[in-house]
Parts: C-alpha cells; sequence; structure tokens
C-alpha cells in the first residue's frame, strides 16, 4: 500500500524524535509521499522560524525528506473528492481541519493511507486508512 505522510510525521523526524529515512526503508515496495498541502504546512513552519540558524536547520531536513518523498497535486480529481467528504462530513456535523481534509483527500484520490502522529482528527474521515506512527 503507499502511504502519503502527515507533516507531523516529518516535523517530527526533524526535531529527532523519529528517524524518517529509516521510516521510509521499512518496506522497500512501499511508496511514501508528501501532499503538496503537507509540504506547504511544512514551508510555513520554514519560513516562521525563530533565528536564520533555526530556519537553515529546517531548510535542511525539508530538502532531504523532499528528496526522498514525491510530492503529490491537489488537482481537480483531489478537489472533487475533497468536495465530497467537506459535504458528507458538514452533513454529519462533524469538523475537521480544513488542511487535513485536504490531505486526506489527496491520499484517498491516489489510493493511498495516510501516516500521521495526529490520531484525533484524521481517523474521523470516511474511508482513509490511518497509519499511526
Amino acid at each position: 500500500m503507499a502511504t502519503l505522510v502527515d507533516s507531523s510525521v516529518v516535523i517530527a523526524a526533524e526535531r529527532g524524535d523519529l528517524n524518517l529515512a529509516a521510516l521510509l526503508e521499512r518496506d522497500p515496495q512501499e511508496e511514501f509521499a508528501l501532499s503538496a498541502i503537507g509540504a506547504s504546512e511544512l514551508l510555513h513552519g520554514l519560513h516562521r522560524a525563530r533565528t536564520e540558524a533555526q530556519r537553515l536547520r529546517r531548510e535542511a531536513f525539508l530538502n532531504f525528506a523532499l528528496d526522498l518523498m514525491p510530492v503529490l497535486p491537489f488537482d481537480l480529481e483531489v478537489a472533487r473528492v475533497h468536495a465530497a467528504l467537506w459535504a458528507r462530513l458538514a452533513r454529519a456535523g462533524s469538523q475537521v481541519g480544513e488542511r487535513d481534509l485536504m490531505i486526506a483527500a489527496t491520499a484517498l484520490a491516489r489510493g493511498y493511507r495516510v501516516a500521521t502522529l495526529d490520531i484525533r482528527r484524521f481517523p474521523r474521515i470516511p474511508g482513509l486508512k490511518v497509519l499511526r506512527i
């Protein structure tokens, strides 16, 4: 199964809480990717760095992560899945953060599961397979 890596996993790896390369090499047959939305979240963190040294560390780690995984776009196919999910959750009175919903839609549209440390939001999304890291 292919896995879309949530930004929470990359952030934990950047902080030294897990080994991203080891995680991605666990199963050589498995495909891993980032969503464009997740990449944007990570880039946002880069631009919010408090010091130049922190920004440089984050940038180096982000470039390392981007070398390991392709970035999947938020395109029309994903937008269709996103809109349907958004409407379904709204009808049910359930809320999920907009970026998390966009990441989930990317995964569902491409047949991926989501690897995340965020076990509160992603499991509420219908049909989404979640790998807790």
